[in-house]
């Protein structure tokens, strides 16, 4: 028997030793892409029995090159890079790692949350200037009773929902496709999207990116929403339009928003949202811990060790 290839399209890791480590019993060689390109791509994995990929485009046309994979595997939680039905059609088994960083995001949304509503990166900036002013501050609302509205109600905003009952606010998701089981077991009011935006206090967003939910926070979301609400968004950039965004925040049709993921990252050098006292941006380090990105790893490259022996993999992306 031939020894098994995985080829790696892109890697963030400081080491791949951990997915070198859950794939050793396989004894696949691992070869590394020189670029995530068509091209770069396919000059390591045309024959290659696994691919792994963190942000590299999976296209039609990159699966169609692949003479001998049985399994691409995502190194993250949304599979949006990744040709679903152009694998599907090929037969090949689309992993990922959907329990993941649950602990490092839904902490990071209720950082963020707690630090735009408290004002503290804005106060922190007036006391660094030599302004020791409260009524600058002003107003802040308390937290207890107030209503977070989850966009969402998957693995992570589950995780989020104690932590922010903790808090006392009440809690609202829009999520069509979550058991009501689910919402009873965490005591939270099913609501649709509409009335969410119109009663919720924050909003933080936890939806895949799909051609329906691209831009779901648009001009018209905004003008729904409560002119002092919130906006959390770790979740995925083009979710949210920014141009729209800057509009609200500029009308003052909502009062604030934070974000770890925006549609182009970095944003660029004359985004309305840098620089605004009302907006908190972080460059995309929601999902990170050193322990998570091990998880990570060994979640993703276990399934694919799983794949590759001729078994059935624990987090199979379901096909749409």
């Amino acid at each position: 028997m031939s020894t098994p290839v995985v080829a790696v399209t892109d890697t963030v890791f400081p080491s791949l030793d951990p997915a070198r480590a859950a794939l050793a019993g396989t004894g696949a060689e691992l070869r590394m892409a020189s670029e995530p390109t068509l091209e770069g791509i396919l000059a390591v994995a045309a024959d290659a029995d696994a691919l792994l990929v963190t942000y590299a485009k999976i296209t039609a046309e990159v699966i169609a090159g692949l003479k001998n994979c049985k399994v691409i595997g995502r190194f993250g939680i949304g599979v949006d890079n990744i040709d679903l039905d152009a694998a599907a059609a090929a037969g090949i088994t689309v992993t990922y790692a959907p329990v993941y960083c649950l602990d490092e995001v839904s902490d990071h949304a209720m950082a963020l949350l707690l630090s735009l509503a408290r004002k503290i990166p804005y106060s922190n900036k007036l006391v660094s200037s030599g302004r020791w002013e409260m009524p600058a501050v002003v107003p802040i609302s308390r937290l207890r009773g107030n209503k977070l509205g989850l966009v969402g109600l998957g693995n992570i905003p589950q995780t989020i929902v104690p932590k922010a009952q903790a808090f006392g606010l009440e809690i609202l998701a829009a999520d069509p496709y979550a058991p009501d089981e689910v919402f009873e077991r965490l005591n939270v009011t099913r609501v649709d999207f509409e009335e969410l935006l119109r009663t919720s206090d924050y909003i933080s967003v936890h939806a895949p990116l799909t051609p329906e939910t691209e831009k779901m926070f648009n001009a018209e979301a905004f003008a729904t929403m409560k002119n002092n609400a919130l906006l959390i968004n770790t979740a995925r950039g083009p979710l949210v339009d920014t141009d729209a965004l800057a509009d609200a925040l500029e009308a003052g049709q909502i009062g604030g928003a934070a974000l770890d993921v925006l549609p182009v990252e970095p944003p660029p050098a004359d985004s309305r949202l840098v620089g605004r006292d009302d907006v908190i941006l972080t460059p995309h380090t929601g999902f990170y811990s050193e322990d998570a990105l091990l998880d990570l790893q060994k979640t993703v490259a276990t399934d694919v060790a799983t794949v590759i022996q001729g078994g059935a993999p624990k987090y199979p992306v379901k096909p749409r």
